[in-house]
């Protein structure tokens, strides 16, 4: 893909796009195509001029705006047939009895190109290698039409009311045609419309915002948490080191070794970090810690001692 010539739309100047991609290289720019319509401008004052300068006809014809060109960038169908004569090529309309619109008609893939018009909106569309593509400016790159299907886009551009004219004459060679006859493309993603590609760019900004806001509400209620865990842990060292728990003497039994299990009982859920950690008091003072909640066994898959004893052996 990166071998077709595709020029994005720049303000009004489709008609400068449009010849572009059909010649494959940049060989008009908007001054020469201004040339081109000031030529035209010209021709069509001398033919009004034969009917008589004084005449209220070429009067009001010098007082209208040119046809041909606008400040906007528009160009006539008539430039953009001058700026293909250069090059010995010509256009056909689709649509007329010309024997080579109705055999284009019959088979389209037949032609090697074709430009296409909407309410001052060119396009071309030209086969390139053995593929035909749409290289409208206002896509962000080529679009690939395969051959059974290039007669029904041209179809739905005929009921959109485009007009379609085939480009008669040889076109001048280029690089992509020549690398495309010989391995042809695949495009796996379409190109988007320019106007769709730049709302989600705009989009991107807002969407990063509510990104950060929605990372800083979990980093603080995760300081929270981290906080609440502390507190729990520095009172349940305390409470550690003197053996017992709030409201009872002595629910905590100092040994060794003891078959039978000591309960401590935890009214609240605990994070991993806090359970280890209680886990190492357990190790150094040698008593047992049972009946966690439900979240913290599930995390962290102790339920006897020996998978205690396992757990703090590394720590």
């Amino acid at each position: 893909m990166e071998t077709i010539f595709h020029e994005q739309q720049e303000g009004s100047l489709c008609a400068q796009h449009c010849l572009n991609a059909l010649l494959q290289a940049q060989y008009f720019s908007p001054v020469d195509l201004a040339d081109l319509a000031k030529q035209l401008d010209e021709s069509e004052r001398e033919q009004m001029a034969i009917a008589g300068e004084q005449s209220e006809e070429y009067k009001k014809f010098l007082k209208e705006p040119s046809s041909n060109l606008d400040d906007s960038g528009f160009f006539s169908i008539q430039v953009i047939d001058r700026a293909l004569s250069v090059w010995g090529l010509g256009l056909i309309l689709y649509n007329s009895p010309n024997p080579v619109a109705i055999a284009a008609r019959i088979n389209p893939v037949e032609e090697k190109a074709y430009i296409c018009n909407f309410r001052g909106h060119w396009l071309t569309i030209r086969k390139i290698g053995h593929q035909w593509f749409n290289l409208n400016s206002l896509l962000t790159g080529p679009e690939l039409i395969s051959n059974t299907y290039l007669s029904l886009f041209l179809k739905q551009l005929l009921e959109e009311g485009y007009s379609i004219f085939i480009v008669g004459g040889n076109l001048p060679e280029c690089e992509a045609d020549m690398l495309l006859k010989i391995a042809p493309v695949k495009q796996q993603v379409k190109p988007k419309l320019i106007n769709e590609n730049l709302s989600v760019s705009s989009n991107q900004p807002m969407e990063e915002e509510e990104d950060d806001q929605q990372l800083q509400k979990v980093l603080a209620e995760s300081r929270h948490a981290d906080e609440h865990d502390d507190q729990a842990l520095q009172k349940a060292l305390q409470l550690s080191m003197e053996g017992r728990l709030p409201g009872q003497s002595n629910t905590v039994t100092w040994r060794k070794s003891l078959p039978c299990i000591q309960p401590i009982m935890f009214t609240r859920q605990i994070s991993t970090t806090t359970f280890v950690l209680l886990l190492v008091i357990q190790k150094w003072y040698f008593c047992d810690i049972v009946n966690l909640p439900l979240w913290s066994v599930m995390k962290c898959q102790i339920l006897t001692k020996d998978s205690i004893e396992s757990c703090t052996s590394n720590i």
